[in-house]
This record gives C-alpha cells, sequence and structure tokens, in this order.
C-alpha cells in the first residue's frame, strides 16, 4: 500500500477545485474595457519610449531626448 496522507490528497483536492472556481470566474465576466481604449493604450505604450540612440548620431546629438515621455505617474491620458 502506499503511504500517501489523507491531507496531502484533500489539498490538492482544494487547489484544483480553487483553480477552476477561478477560471470559471474569468470566463463568465465580461471585459472591462473596450477595443477602442486598449488600442489607444497601446499607442500611447508605444509612444512612451526613449529615443533611439541612432537618431542623436544622425542629428549630430541635437535631438537629445524624446520630449513627450510620459510618467505613468505624474501625467495621466484622461481615458
Amino acid at each position: 500500500k502506499s503511504t500517501t496522507s489523507l491531507a496531502g490528497l484533500r489539498r490538492i483536492i482544494a487547489i484544483d477545485c480553487k483553480s477552476s472556481v477561478f477560471h470559471h470566474i474569468n470566463l463568465t465576466m465580461p471585459s472591462q474595457k473596450t477595443f477602442r481604449t486598449k488600442r489607444t493604450l497601446a499607442k500611447k505604450q508605444r509612444q512612451n519610449r526613449p529615443l533611439p540612440h541612432w537618431i542623436r548620431l544622425r542629428t549630430d546629438n541635437t535631438v537629445k531626448y524624446n520630449m513627450k515621455r510620459r510618467s505613468w505617474r505624474r501625467t495621466k491620458l484622461g481615458l
């Protein structure tokens, strides 16, 4: 006979039950943001990056940084 404890088996079953309930809740909940909002957030995320190094080389260091860089804590998008 195996010496698997009953408490360990109950814990595994409880974890499986919790995860299946969690997945069930996730599948039935509606999405919170519309596709238009998600697309806008994706564009703002792409724009919010530092200047590439080769731009500084090409412009002879006249363009030094991205002036439109946005901090998530200071500046809000207003969506």
